[in-house]
């Protein structure tokens, strides 16, 4: 799930009978997956964040955010 979510691993540990993934993931992709890992996991997964670094924005996404911010409000 997480690659669709433009993630990219970068471990997974065995750990006292679960595995730890470390992952990263764009904030705006996991702001909401809270509830998206209780369903995958069956309300066992668990999952903690931290700001890592800033980088640019893929342009398509860009482009989408810009036409949505020109549209007019209403």
């Amino acid at each position: 799930d997480l690659n669709s979510r433009r993630g990219r691993v970068l471990g997974v540990e065995p750990k006292a009978g679960s595995q730890v993934v470390e992952v990263e993931v764009p904030m705006a992709e996991v702001l909401e997956y809270a509830p998206i890992l209780r369903s995958i996991t069956a309300g066992r997964g668990l999952f903690s964040m931290h700001l890592s670094r800033y980088e640019e924005c893929p342009s398509y996404l860009k482009n989408r955010l810009v036409a949505e911010l020109n549209k007019p409000a209403g």
